[in-house]
């Protein structure tokens, strides 16, 4: 049976495994953009300006460091909060925005729910709101790569509430028994909406649920980036060697609400809170960074500063679209419309032309 191994988080590990000066460097400034562009859409939110958003503040470290330790050629199968993964994986801001906003210059033709995006030509399968429905896609998609003999992962991202659907189960046990090279990456930030990680089960750690399926489940200090890198990397190594699928629990806090929808100040304490701020991600590695003489205060200030100009560029840019052209709905559902849709299409354009339906 498969061990839950506790990793202790050690920079200069890390740093062994592969991450390096100039890689530190880019996490934290990939972090920042996404802290950056995270604190915006809350505004945004708030302001009417887009209808939905689920924040991911106190999860950067755990979502760079998994996605530096991935090959651009392996997929990603994500929920709804991986914004650090998508960067890494060079989404840009401005495509990441026209999708929260909806407009016409949104590839996914304003068809998701905001936040909820995925493109083909960055491995970077669509997100969706049911809970775990991404696990067994993950799985079946590695099971696909096996056939073929592609050298490549699929890695697929959930929180601790997951843990309790059925995906969750269907899918560790499909790649347990088919060794599939699959790295099933848990955030555990604590909470499943209200519901606390005490409530969701009496495991002493969502890792461990891995041994049920046989193959090996990792405990890992998500605030610290070099840490989760390694624990990716190896379970990456494990993979391609043909070893089979990996569980990595990666402990986290969700230092926001669930989404925008969500007050947690309901469910939760300030002391509570407050705990976990101290070990925020982004304080953590530029204290690590100013330690090993790699960032000053002036180098720190262009970071943000340039992080700032990037979202604040691509947010005027992208308020600038049109809506979508209500027209593309009888679009991509054929290769050819049939006759039976362009005859409802004709309607549909009657329709709004006699102002009986509105765009």
């Amino acid at each position: 049976m498969a061990e839950s191994t506790s990793i202790p988080a050690t920079p200069e590990e890390a740093v062994a495994g592969g991450l390096g000066s100039q890689g530190l460097l880019a996490a934290y400034a990939t972090m920042a953009l996404a802290r950056t562009v995270d604190e915006r859409c809350l505004t945004l939110q708030r302001q009417g300006r887009i209808g939905f958003y689920v924040p991911m503040q106190g999860q950067e470290a755990a979502q760079v460091g998994c996605a530096l330790a991935l090959a651009k050629e392996d997929w990603i199968f994500p929920a709804y909060r991986e914004l650090g993964v998508a960067l890494v994986r060079g989404i840009p801001v401005r495509t990441l925005l026209d999708q929260f906003i909806g407009s016409s210059a949104d590839e996914l033709k304003g068809r998701q729910m905001p936040n909820h995006y995925g493109y083909r030509r960055f491995n970077f399968v669509t997100a969706s709101s049911p809970v775990g429905t991404q696990i067994s896609q993950a799985v079946g998609a590695a099971m696909a790569a096996q056939r073929r003999q592609d050298a490549i992962v699929t890695a697929t991202f959930f929180g601790d509430g997951t843990t309790s659907s059925n995906d969750f189960h269907a899918g560790l046990n499909f790649a347990g028994v088919f060794r599939t090279p699959t790295i099933f990456f848990c955030q555990n930030n604590q909470w499943a909406i209200s519901m606390p990680r005490e409530r969701q089960t009496r495991s002493a750690t969502l890792a461990e649920k891995a041994g049920a399926y046989g193959f090996p489940g990792v405990v890992v200090d998500g605030t610290d980036v070099h840490a989760v890198y390694r624990v990716v990397a190896d379970a990456r190594k494990r993979a391609l060697a043909g070893e089979g699928p990996t569980l990595v629990e990666a402990q986290v806090y969700r230092l926001g609400p669930h989404s925008t929808s969500d007050d947690p100040r309901r469910y939760r304490t300030d002391a509570e809170l407050a705990e976990w701020k101290e070990r925020d991600p982004l304080a953590r590695l530029k204290h690590q960074l100013r330690e090993r003489g790699l960032l000053d205060d002036e180098a720190d200030a262009r970071v943000w500063a340039t992080a700032k100009e990037a979202v604040g560029r691509a947010l005027a840019e992208a308020e600038t679209q049109p809506p979508v052209d209500p027209m593309t709905l009888f679009d991509d559902t054929f290769e050819s419309r049939t006759p039976q849709l362009e005859a409802e299409r004709a309607e549909f354009a009657e329709l709004l032309k006699a102002g009986v339906l509105r765009p």
